[in-house]
Order: C-alpha cells, then structure tokens, then sequence
C-alpha cells in the first residue's frame, strides 16, 4: 500500500524573484529554486536568453509551479508591462548566477532583457541579491570589480559569494557561485531585515 500524497507547503506569502543568466553555474540555481519552493516562498523565475543555453526553462516552470518568463516582450498574467507588474509585487530579488555580462548591464542601467528590465523597475526598497558567478580572471577583472561596486554602493544590492574552487574552465579560483543553502541562507536573512 502507498503514502497518500502530502499536500503542498503552505506560502509564507514571500513573493521572490529568481532571475537566472547565463553561465554552467544554473544548474545549481536549480536546487535554490527547489529550496525556496520547500521553504514556502512564491517564487518567480526570469531567464536570460544565454541562461536558456544551460538549463531548460521547463525545468525551472517544474521546480517553481509557475511559467517562466525568458522576455519582456511576452504577457503572461498581466495586460501592462510584464517586467513592471513582476517588480512591484516582488518581496526580494535574487540573481544567480549574475554573470559579468548582467552585473556589467546592470552598473550601466541598461534594459535590455527581461531580468535588466525587471530589476530597473524594481522600487528602490526591494533588495536585491547577487549570486555572482564567473572565470577567476573575469571575477578579479578592475571593470567587474567596479561594476560590482556601482550596484552595492549606488544601488544598495547586496551579495553573496563567489567562493573559490574547482571552475568549469577546468582551472582553480575565486569565483565559484555560494551554494544554494549558502543562498538560501542569505535571502532568509534579508527578508527578515526587510520585514522589520
């Protein structure tokens, strides 16, 4: 005889956005997807057009229970601006992997894709979290490392990682993106900062 099926976690009513470039470190963001799902949380995935290269959007619409949005061009459930209507009903933000490319999009306020776009339209109180994730000698780059500071310094967005490591270009070095408990953990933090 089999175990009835368990119903699904009750929603804490944290509404998350996890936006997803590209780069081979979105197959991890698969699992904090997953977590933040277990852990009660309404979650939202956005994709880059790179990140689709790396992992299916189906496989996050199964993980999240919900469609994913890979332009800003497309209506999914709203008839105004779709990367509008994400950002303001968005408790926190999270990007990860956040690539060069999109850190590089974002320091320079350009909006062209769904996860720039969304994050420019974010109110200014929203947090948002970087989960950078990139070749060490991308990671320690002068012009990554000021990107990265125009976005904390200017912006308030917060990060976590990269770690150091085993990299897909078969090299050891900094910029490993934090695993996803490591993520995860930091969100947690944040929304209830947020919350007080």
């Amino acid at each position: 005889m089999t175990a009835p099926a368990q119903q699904p976690e009750a929603r804490t009513g944290r509404r998350l956005i996890v936006a997803v470039t590209g780069g081979i470190a979105a197959f991890k963001t698969c699992t904090l997807v997953s977590r933040l799902v277990q852990a009660g949380h309404d979650v939202t995935v956005l994709m880059t057009d790179a990140a689709t290269r790396f992992v299916g959007p189906l496989t996050f619409e199964s993980l999240s229970g919900k469609p994913v949005h890979t332009s800003q061009w497309q209506q999914i459930t709203h008839h105004d601006s779709q990367h509008v209507a994400l950002a303001r009903g968005a408790d926190l933000m999270v990007i990860a992997p956040a690539s060069a490319n999109t850190i590089a999009r974002l320091a320079a306020g350009l909006c062209d894709n769904i996860v720039t776009t969304t994050a420019a339209a974010l109110p200014r109180t929203t947090p948002v979290l970087l989960a950078p994730a990139m070749n060490a000698e991308m990671w320690d780059h002068p012009i990554t490392q000021r990107n990265l500071a125009t976005l904390v310094d200017t912006l308030g967005y917060h990060t976590v990682g990269p770690g150091e490591g085993w990299q897909a270009c078969r090299t050891r070095g900094a910029g490993r993106m934090s695993e996803p408990d490591e993520i995860l953990q930091r969100v947690e933090q944040l929304l209830g900062a947020s919350s007080k």
